[in-house]
């Protein structure tokens, strides 16, 4: 008798009830706060001068930066034929080091959530004044902000070509800074 009275109790208990579907919910944000987290890439061609040999980079008001963003800047280190007829840009991605009969120097970068800047660095035994104006004129850099998401893929980030397509940037994407 008390299994059969246990049995009741535990029917009732474990019984669903149902009533009337409540109101829907609201819809959500994509993204944080409303904002599309997307990729984006900013090129710029610069020029340095002595004495600091570095320029900084603004990005535009367009461009929202998150904490967890990666900044990639990537070199235009040559422009060769491609296989079509036309040329392909080689892209390096920095810090990149150039060795010279002068010295060794380094093309480099910090970045913030608002710009990035872009400077010459080498050894104390390097004398800067010897760089060739190739290497300090008409420098065209694209900076690459990235969602870390993205780089959680395995995204090759020395790649230059795999970080745009995973990033489902085309050239028409790209934000040129006069």
């Amino acid at each position: 008798m008390k299994y059969s009275i246990l049995l009741f109790v535990l029917a009732i208990t474990l019984t669903a009830c149902e009533g009337p579907q409540g109101p829907p919910g609201f819809d959500g944000f994509d993204g944080v706060d409303g904002v599309n987290i997307t990729a984006t890439s900013i090129e710029r061609t610069v020029d340095f001068f002595a004495p600091d040999y570095e320029v900084l980079i603004d990005y535009p008001p367009t461009v929202t930066v998150f904490p967890n963003d990666m900044t990639l800047v990537y070199l235009l280190w040559d422009v060769v034929p491609g296989n079509n007829g036309g040329t392909v840009d080689v892209w390096r991605l920095l810090p990149q080091t150039i060795y010279t009969n002068f010295g060794e120097f380094q093309y480099n970068f910090d970045a913030t959530n608002g710009d990035a800047r872009i400077f010459i660095d080498a050894p104390a035994t390097t004398d800067l004044s010897q760089l060739a104006p190739a290497d300090i004129s008409n420098q065209t850099f694209r900076i690459v902000i990235l969602p870390v998401d993205l780089l959680n893929s395995g995204v090759d980030v020395n790649n230059y070509n795999e970080v745009m397509s995973a990033a489902g940037l085309t050239i028409e994407d790209i934000i040129v800074i006069e």
